[in-house]
Parts: structure tokens; C-alpha cells; sequence
């Protein structure tokens, strides 16, 4: 199944490709979820805090569909 895939602030630094504003496309056997796609791009799981699927918030252990829009997000803090 292909599956579209937005990395955000320092979770990019792991993927050369990823850049700013850009969208990942990656191939994953059916019945992968999103912790599958965090191993796929070898993230620090302690890294990933926010998941998105779709536009809503998902566990990583959410299961992906064709198509799908995820967005992975590092610890963002403000102040």
C-alpha cells in the first residue's frame, strides 16, 4: 500500500530526503501500522510524540490504509 508521509521540525534530520514542506511517498505491506513506518525510516521512537493520520491524532499502533496522510512530529515545546 502507498502511503503519503510528512516529517516535521528534527524528525526531518533523520531523512535526507524529507525537506521542508515536502511530501514522502512509501510503499508498506498492507496491515502496517504507523510504528512500522517509524522503524521504516529508523526514527527514534522516543522522538516521535504526535502522529496524525488523516488529519487526527493516532497511537502508534494505528493501522495504515492506502492513501493515507501521516504527519510525525517531534516533542515541540513554547513558552
Amino acid at each position: 500500500m502507498k502511503i503519503k508521509v510528512r516529517l516535521y521540525a528534527s524528525l526531518r534530520d533523520y531523512v535526507p530526503e524529507a525537506k521542508i514542506g515536502s511530501t514522502l511517498e512509501v510503499d508498506l505491506p498492507a496491515g502496517s501500522v504507523i510504528q512500522d513506518l517509524v522503524n521504516y525510516y529508523q526514527l527514534p521512537v522516543e522522538l516521535v510524540k504526535l502522529a496524525y493520520v488523516n488529519g487526527i491524532y493516532q497511537e502508534l499502533n494505528h493501522e495504515l490504509h492506502d492513501q493515507d496522510e501521516i504527519g510525525l512530529f517531534p516533542p515541540i515545546g513554547g513558552g
